[in-house]
């Protein structure tokens, strides 16, 4: 299982600030995520209203993975040394792999 797709899965239930590349933010609950960081988001709200009153009325949302640039998560919530040992795990997997790889060609 992908590093970011589990470590988002581990947030759901959790507020999280999304920020698009078009420079809208969205606040709400992370409902659920899948393997291509596609997000679902609840009970939404959005930092200015006034520059985009049309997102007033929208209570949840489903956003496209390939349009998000941040995802601002609670602070509380991540653990950075286990992140980080996952990621280093991961990579020495993924050279593990590589040399596998080219001693069977």
């Amino acid at each position: 299982m992908p590093l970011f797709y589990s470590f988002f899965k581990s947030l759901v239930g959790k507020e999280v600030i999304v920020e698009l590349k078009n420079d809208l933010c969205i606040c709400g609950t992370l409902h659920s995520v899948d393997q291509y960081l596609n997000i679902k988001l609840t009970d939404i709200t959005v930092p200015d209203p006034d520059k985009y009153p049309h997102m007033l009325s929208v209570k949840n949302c489903f956003i496209r993975g390939s349009v998000i640039r941040y995802v601002q998560l609670p602070a509380d919530e991540v653990d950075t040394n286990l992140l980080q040992d996952a990621t280093r795990k991961e990579a020495s997997q993924g050279k593990q792999g590589q040399q596998q790889a080219s001693a069977a060609s």
